[in-house]
């Protein structure tokens, strides 16, 4: 065989080894999209406490126990292994005959956090008020912790601003952001307190989506110290419209969903994603199921590509980043919390349950 031929052949067996190696590739990338895409096929729920005198809005969950805050001033709490074993918690204030009402929550590693509606508002650190405020309007909506000791919670306009309490001292004392920090107050402009979810955190990233007659997102790199707002395309102008809930998968990644919460079947600019931390959001599925939804959440390890929503019509799911969406109960659940990629725990009117997706 001459040299000619013997190069020629060799360079067809380096361009079919190429070719290979590509189709290996790209095979196993198809099948490992085609893994995380998998739509939710159904669910299975599993009640795990019924008690029709309850509202709960309020769900976390950390080192394998659920926690939940209800509108009775009770603080519930189970191990997901023996959730038979319920502890109850009755913060009541007995001798004021205050009933605080919760629907926010925050859990660290040793402390358990909640926050009441109206006036006065109560913040309790295990069972102990480390923070109080009087005022007409005042109403908290959600809290969350960047770590064990510095804290965030939000609430409705008071004395022409928005109201956001900083802790950072593991939560034995709160301070209220100067109105000065922000550069850009409307008037109308507070939160939803329907799943206490109107808080993300990535690492040291923070948004909070405001709702009413201005809904936008504000958003701080440092961990509340500063703060930029982004303008959003979703329904608004009433007291009842805007972004209820919104959750990020990552530092870029994520997605926003509410609507009127008094006309229900309205799925018009009431779901909004973006790809760039928040610095602009764009409609996803309009005119398109689901309508108002309470609560969204990414399902774990899916790459954002996952989420479900609920509201007290129903529970839905996504799995092309919420560009289309199944809807896979009538159930109704106000907030829900993922364990892991399959299975969540949701609570509503007079329940907390067990969810589990099937693949």
């Amino acid at each position: 065989m001459n040299i000619k031929n013997q190069l020629y052949l060799s360079f067809k067996f380096i361009l079919f080894s190429l070719f290979a190696l590509l189709s290996i590739m790209l095979l196993g990338c198809r099948d490992f999209n085609a893994k995380i895409t998998t739509p939710f096929s159904g669910l299975k729920i599993i009640p795990v406490l019924i008690d029709s005198t309850l509202n709960i809005r309020a769900l976390e969950i950390k080192n394998n126990t659920v926690y939940s805050a209800s509108s009775k001033g009770q603080i519930h709490s189970f191990n997901i292994s023996s959730s038979e074993q319920i502890k109850e918690f009755n913060y009541q204030i007995l001798r004021d005959s205050l009933i605080p009402n919760f629907r926010a929550l925050a859990v660290t590693e040793n402390d358990v956090f909640a926050i009441s509606i109206a006036d006065p508002a109560l913040l309790f650190k295990n069972g102990k008020i480390v923070y109080k405020e009087s005022h007409p309007n005042v109403f908290y909506d959600s809290m969350e912790f960047w770590n064990d000791e510095e804290g965030i919670a939000v609430g409705d306009f008071t004395d022409n601003c928005i109201s956001i309490l900083i802790t950072r001292n593991g939560g034995n004392s709160w301070k209220k952001l100067d109105c000065s920090v922000f550069n850009d107050i409307k008037k109308g402009e507070g939160f939803f307190a329907a799943s206490d979810t109107n808080i993300s955190i990535v690492g040291n990233y923070t948004w909070v989506a405001s709702g009413g007659e201005n809904s936008r997102v504000y958003f701080s790199s440092d961990k509340g110290l500063s703060w930029s707002v982004s303008e959003t395309p979703i329904l608004q102008g009433e007291p009842t419209t805007g972004v209820f809930s919104l959750d990020f998968y990552d530092e870029k990644n994520g997605f926003a969903i509410g609507g009127d919460y008094t006309k229900p079947e309205i799925d018009s600019l009431n779901k909004m994603r973006t790809i760039d931390g928040g610095k602009t959001w764009h409609i996803v599925a309009n005119n398109k199921n689901p309508g108002y939804r309470s609560c969204v959440q990414y399902v774990p390890n899916s790459k954002g590509k996952k989420l479900v929503a609920v509201g007290f019509n129903g529970i839905d799911s996504s799995s092309d980043s919420g560009l289309s969406w199944s809807h896979l109960s009538d159930e109704s659940f106000y907030t829900l919390r993922f364990l892991n990629d399959s299975i969540a725990f949701a609570a509503g009117n007079g329940r907390i349950s067990k969810i589990v997706f099937k693949q």
